[in-house]
């Protein structure tokens, strides 16, 4: 299941802050910025709400981590979720299964980023589209949302992450400026 916060701006991180693990909140404080302040707490405010939902869990979750630094809830093995955010919204998917989800900003692209990341055939369908940046922010977050499915996180080499048998749902959300994938 996937869980959206895209209105940042009316985020109220004062009142957000108590209902955070203690853990998390220390986290969050070490964030100079406030957008990545309100970032960290509506993450784990929408991981409270899924957990909630989905599970009947309320109790707040402690993260461990693994090898490469993919969080999961200490004492429930079963439960899968991966987080992200950008300026605009941030996104939670939590399955019973391993998950991986990447939201971005349309206005992120670099032509020097593409050529780093995409392969021939990726920086075509970059080059040919009507909105380069939307082309690749789509195929950004389907390598990302791929990769911190299997725990890597993005690596070295994205060049051949996607084969094209993935099944990556992707959403434009074009009015409010962000792309988000995700795979279970």
């Amino acid at each position: 299941m996937l869980y959206i916060n895209d209105d940042l701006d009316g985020f109220d991180l004062d009142r957000a802050l108590p209902l955070l693990s203690e853990q998390r909140r220390g986290v969050c404080l070490r964030f100079r910025h406030e957008l990545g302040r309100k970032q960290c707490a509506a993450a784990y405010l929408l991981l409270r709400k899924a957990l909630l939902e989905e599970y009947g869990i309320s109790e707040m979750p402690v993260f461990g981590y693994g090898e490469h630094g993919k969080p999961f809830i200490i004492g429930h093995p079963d439960i899968h979720f991966n987080i992200s955010h950008c300026h605009e919204a941030v996104v939670c998917a939590v399955s019973d299964k391993p998950v991986g989800v990447d939201v971005e900003s349309i206005d992120r692209y670099k032509e020097s980023v593409a050529q780093y990341t995409m392969n021939d055939r990726e920086m075509d369908i970059i080059h040919s589209a009507d909105n380069p940046a939307l082309a690749f922010t789509r195929l950004w977050t389907m390598k990302e949302a791929l990769l911190k499915l299997s725990g890597q996180g993005i690596s070295n080499d994205m060049r051949d992450v996607l084969t094209g048998d993935e099944p990556i749902t992707t959403v434009e959300e074009l009015c409010k400026g962000y792309v988000y994938s995700w795979i279970t």
